[in-house]
């Protein structure tokens, strides 16, 4: 039996990472600070440790090895380099989970080759003192380019479902359901997004094909704003109520300026399929609007 090890996971679709794994016969270990209950009672191993702490994360893995490992919590080069540095010698396979972010924005599909971490400049800085983008940029440069061990960047954009805890489709849902105002830059930016179950699956099925360097991974299909408040506003019966100046009370999680989307078209060409998000944002969408916010 192959084991893995999950560096974070206990939430989100990180717990569908975790039980892709299992489902594959996979002997597999959770690692977090250990603050967080998980669902997977005794199917799972655990290690509790402080990411932050070089001491603490060498010790609690001293004298372990692993088939593939999958990280879900690296944010800079600071965390990449002490994930190198613990785990040289201990895996062949490292699975590093990236995002959408780390790329500029574009007209048009952003492909891998968008942005190129082999020859990023490297900047080894404290996570606290870094941007989302740039910290992640930054961690796939130091894996792609200072890493003895295999890796991959799974590249997601927005994850959507209903055990999304940062509750960014919600927002909308709840602002329509209740005739809330809603701000947003430009009704007619479009965008991609991942159900929650595909991202696990696919972040999964990357250790386990052995796939190597940066690749996306996305839904079918894109939808503008404008789409997605109509498909709102028919499950809830209601017209969404467009707010003309931004406020911290109105302002849209999905307040972008414009194009913002990716190509799947390399984790395709590799065997994945992905669904179509019109297969399923309408039933999720009804889903969030059975339990509003108060």
């Amino acid at each position: 039996m192959k084991n893995a090890l999950v560096i974070g996971g206990t939430r989100f679709f990180g717990v569908h990472l975790v039980e892709s794994l299992l489902e594959r016969g996979m002997e597999v270990t959770v690692a977090t600070r250990g603050k967080t209950a998980d669902s997977f009672g005794d199917r799972v191993k655990r290690i509790a440790f402080d990411r932050s702490d070089l001491a603490n994360f060498k010790a609690a893995f001293q004298d372990t090895k692993w088939d593939v490992i999958y990280d879900q919590i690296c944010y800079s080069a600071h965390d990449a380099v002490d994930a190198i540095e613990v785990f040289n010698g201990k895996t062949d396979k490292y699975i590093l989970t990236s995002t959408l972010s780390v790329y500029d924005s574009s007209s048009e599909l952003l492909k891998e080759e968008d942005f190129n971490p082999y020859i990023y400049p490297i900047e080894v800085k404290p996570t606290k003192d870094v941007t989302y983008k740039e910290g992640k940029r930054q961690a796939e440069a130091v894996f792609f380019q200072k890493a003895p061990f295999k890796t991959a960047a799974v590249r997601i954009p927005i994850v959507v479902g209903v055990n999304d805890y940062t509750q960014r489709l919600k927002f909308h849902t709840d602002k329509v359901a209740s005739g809330r105002e809603i701000y947003f830059p430009n009704l007619n930016a479009a965008m991609g997004f991942v159900d929650e179950k595909e991202a696990g699956h696919f972040i999964a099925w990357t250790g386990v094909e052995g796939v190597e360097g940066p690749v996306n991974a996305c839904a079918d299909g894109i939808i503008t704003i404008a789409e997605l408040l109509e498909l709102i506003e028919k499950s809830a019966g209601k017209t969404a109520q467009l707010a003309i100046e931004k406020n911290e009370e109105n302002a849209s999680p999905y307040g972008i300026e414009s194009f913002w989307a990716m190509s799947n078209d390399k984790a395709k060409s590799l065997g994945f399929h992905f669904s179509n998000l019109y297969e399923w944002l309408p039933r999720l969408i009804k889903d969030l609007l059975k339990n509003p916010a108060e």
